[in-house]
């Protein structure tokens, strides 16, 4: 337990993630109100939106308006995803209210590269350079590459740590060819193929190549295992993770409309409460939070926490 980590720096993603999944429509003041109540929870990472073509992401259409309309909080980081030039252009028109910095996205699947993307890997290489040579032309950093599918594809199977590894140094070579500074590798199991003996495999793969690189997670909880990989990142120092209030959302490009989306934040906050690490987040105000969510989207979502309560909570009536 030596590597535990003090402090666990927690990604918001429950806004965007969940609301480009649902069949909606949620109204935009509901989604307004969600993040405007995520920021008094005590996070600091809060992504609000997706600025993505409405065709293929509907719950998306009114991106603008959520961010014209939500009260930014100050000392939080308030992102939107995106992923072209196009969605970059929409992102840096709120640059004063949102924090704008670019990544090296790839996937260690071909068959969710194309599945994913309609490119093969080699075609998404070409298209990541051109893409980090834009961002970084508009001032915009690009300061990570993030690999999907890390752990196994629905599309391709088991991937090896071999798999991650050499997509990692293509991305790498992106960001030596286009001058881009990498302080964060993001390993994504984007389909919930990973276990914990998975996620010590390719994390300790990744060190042994880069040891002094940042690592962030990002779990879903499709075969409701991403507590116990988020166990395993912990003990191996990682201290950084994408999570969703609730475990809302879900890949829409993955093959399982029913899967479960990322790891619920308010479960990823108890996990380190419980091992003593520090997420300065309020554990019973964003379980309210959670609930909340729930009643926006209108169905029960993936929290056992939500529904059961927080031991805090317990521990205080025991006398």
């Amino acid at each position: 337990m030596s590597d535990l980590p003090k402090h666990v720096e927690v990604h918001e993603e429950g806004p965007r993630e969940g609301f480009q999944i649902e069949p909606g429509p949620i109204p935009t003041e509901q989604k307004i109100r969600l993040i405007e109540a995520l920021a008094e929870t005590g996070l600091h990472h809060i992504q609000a939106c997706s600025f993505v073509n409405p065709r293929l992401v509907p719950g998306w259409a009114d991106a603008e308006a959520v961010v014209e309309g939500f009260n930014a909080k100050p000392g939080i980081h308030y992102t939107g995803l995106f992923f072209n030039g196009n969605g970059l252009d929409r992102a840096l028109a709120f640059k004063d209210k949102l924090t704008v910095t670019g990544s090296i996205s790839l996937t260690a699947s071909e068959g969710f590269t194309k599945k994913n993307l309609n490119r093969t890997h080699a075609e998404n290489l070409v298209a990541m350079k051109r893409q980090s040579e834009a961002q970084l032309s508009k001032g915009v950093p690009v300061n990570r590459v993030g690999v999907m599918a890390a752990f196994g594809c629905n599309y391709q199977g088991d991937i090896a740590p071999a798999q991650v590894i050499k997509t990692l140094e293509d991305g790498m070579r992106i960001a030596e060819e286009t001058g881009a500074r990498i302080d964060l590798f993001s390993l994504a199991d984007t389909m919930g193929w990973a276990a914990p003996h998975r996620i010590e495999q390719v994390i300790g793969e990744v060190r042994n190549r880069w040891p002094d690189m940042k690592i962030s997670l990002h779990l879903h909880d499709t075969r409701g295992l991403a507590v116990a990989n988020a166990h395993a990142g912990l003990k191996m120092g990682v201290s950084r993770f994408d999570s969703t209030v609730g475990g809302l959302g879900g890949c829409p490009f993955a093959g399982q409309p029913k899967a479960a989306g990322n790891i619920a934040t308010e479960e990823l906050v108890l996990l380190c409460e419980e091992m003593g690490i520090d997420t300065g987040v309020d554990l019973d105000a964003l379980i309210e939070v959670g609930r909340m969510a729930e009643d926006i989207v209108g169905h029960q979502l993936p929290s056992e926490l939500i529904h059961a309560g927080s031991l805090g909570a317990f521990r205080r009536n025991v006398h």
